[in-house]
């Protein structure tokens, strides 16, 4: 004996439900590749962040001690070249970076270079230019 199946009819309000779910499910994975919901990154700031007013406070004649003071610690120290000191800065704008607007600082665009003689003394400092002014 074969038995027939008897469908009921689907009801207004389970269709409706039927469909508010699905479209939850597809805005759910739409909204998924959205970058409102990406992953937080960090800002990466490299090396020693200076303005050219702090620049212009170094003066030929002062001692390394007065550079450190000034400026801080310089990025690159040379152990073949002791005499050069070099103030590198790149910066990565990370997701709060972006949300103010903050530019990206790429391939050491703000480079100073300060350079010594035998007993310490700065002797020409170069790269002021490069730097920016705030």
């Amino acid at each position: 004996m074969i038995k027939t199946l008897n469908f009921r009819p689907l009801s207004h309000a389970s269709v409706l439900r039927n469909i508010v779910i699905t479209s939850m499910l597809s805005a759910t994975v739409a909204m998924s590749g959205c970058s409102l919901l990406s992953v937080y990154k960090i800002d990466l700031p490299q090396g020693t962040a200076i303005t050219q007013t702090q620049a212009q406070k170094l003066k030929v004649g002062m001692n390394q001690n007065q550079v450190l003071y000034i400026l801080g610690s310089p990025a690159i120290r040379d152990t073949l070249e002791p005499k050069r000191w070099d103030y590198i800065y790149d910066y990565q704008a990370g997701t709060e970076g972006r949300r103010k607007g903050i530019a990206d600082v790429k391939n050491a665009s703000q480079h100073l270079v300060v350079y010594f003689d035998d007993n310490g003394l700065v002797t020409r400092i170069e790269g002021i230019e490069s730097l920016p002014a705030s």
